[in-house]
């Protein structure tokens, strides 16, 4: 006969009326998908301290409290209510560094149930994105923030994150060009906007800057046309720029490109041909239609003047859904350029009126050839003076 060994288990503790008592300890296999889920990271938003070392000595050590979101007993933080079936349930528990899993049940008024239940989400959600990504899909941010009617746009974190998805920032702060001190009305504002682009661009670049090592950029601008059109002409082709535009369709992601629909063509017509085969103006209406009457009395009878304009549909704000339709005026513009200098010759200057989105503003100084296109003397709607006004010339480096 053969003998067996019978394992010995702990007596399961119950109550004095034999029912079981849940007990303090969490369950291993819970503890390890919850550190998986968290990232090894404080799950409240702004910590995201890395639970597994030492900050000064780098050793490592596990620093990190799985905190309940319902307290474990009735009278603790959170505990009162309705309660899950399981106190120790994934959905109740948090990944927290010490002093943030006391501060939340220090004070529970300030931390409810569906705060914390939020945090948690946010945060998991980010981690499972970013640990899903490939090698080689970092991005460096970079925004332009200018007064626009007197206001400046901040755009929140997760509408970036959503945006330049499956690429993720490196830095969660970015690069920010920040024109919101300088009123951009007028040649001597843009003059000013346009030295302080060029410092923090030059510092962009440095060896050893974020945009160095990812070689990569994801830009988001908003400011007044030449400005951003000067911006374009600053940055390098040498690194890859990707542009995005803000919609005003959705408040959910309004920085990310939509997939719906074919993407918008462009045709180029001549509204008035000049007696002077070097004066040159474009006229961009692709945003809105842009009146021969609004432009200068400069742009006389001696200028040809071209308009370029959307294909087959009347020009309007919302025309631009898809990267796809950036990329085709990219390439209509680049071969305007290249028509322009067959028929006029090497002119010098190419005057410029856009009624355009902002990432198209950017292309119009950032597929600038040096040396090889004209410079652009870009003019900027000023509807207080009832018609287009000279602002900058952009000269491509």
């Amino acid at each position: 006969m053969t003998s067996r060994t019978k394992k010995r288990t702990s007596p399961q503790k119950k109550s004095a009326a034999g029912s079981p008592v849940e007990t303090r300890k969490v369950p291993e296999a819970t503890r390890c998908i919850l550190w998986g889920q968290a990232g090894g990271r404080c799950e409240f938003p702004g910590c995201n301290k890395l639970l597994l070392e030492h900050s000064v000595t780098s050793k490592v050590v596990n620093f990190a409290d799985v905190a309940h979101v319902v307290g474990f007993r009735e009278h603790g933080p959170r505990g009162k209510g309705k309660r899950p079936a399981a106190i120790h349930a994934l959905e109740n528990l948090m990944l927290m560094s010490p002093d943030c899993h006391k501060l939340i049940d220090d004070n529970p008024d300030d931390f409810t149930r569906e705060m914390l239940a939020d945090f948690k989400r946010e945060h998991e959600k980010r981690i499972r994105h970013l640990t899903g990504l490939g090698p080689d899909m970092g991005t460096t941010i970079v925004q332009l923030k200018g007064l626009i009617a007197a206001h400046t746009t901040d755009i929140p974190v997760s509408h970036v994150y959503e945006a330049v998805s499956p690429r993720w920032p490196t830095t969660r702060q970015g690069h920010v060009i920040d024109l919101g001190a300088i009123n951009i009305d007028g040649e001597a504002g843009a003059k000013l906007a346009t030295e302080h682009i060029d410092a923090e661009v030059m510092n962009l670049y440095r060896p050893g800057m974020d945009a160095d090592k990812t070689r990569h950029i994801s830009l988001f601008a908003l400011a007044p046309m030449p400005v951003l059109m000067h911006l374009g002409s600053r940055l390098s082709n040498k690194i890859p720029v990707d542009f995005f535009q803000r919609h005003r369709d959705t408040k959910s992601t309004p920085w990310k490109w939509r997939n719906d629909g074919p993407p918008v063509g462009f045709v180029v017509k001549t509204l008035q041909e000049g007696t002077v085969r070097g004066k040159v103006a474009l006229v961009l209406s692709l945003s809105g239609s842009i009146a021969r009457e609004s432009l200068p009395p400069t742009i006389d009878a001696q200028f040809t003047i071209y308009e370029m304009t959307l294909d087959g549909i009347t020009p309007n704000v919302d025309f631009l859904r898809n990267a796809d339709t950036l990329e085709l005026f990219r390439k209509d513009y680049r071969r305007l350029l290249a028509d322009l200098e067959k028929i006029h010759g090497q002119y010098d200057e190419l005057h410029v009126f856009p009624a355009v989105p902002s990432p198209i503003a950017v292309v119009l100084g950032h597929d600038l050839l040096s040396k090889v296109h004209p410079d652009l003397l870009a003019y900027d709607n000023d509807r207080a003076a009832g018609g287009f006004k000279f602002r900058l010339r952009i000269i491509r480096k």
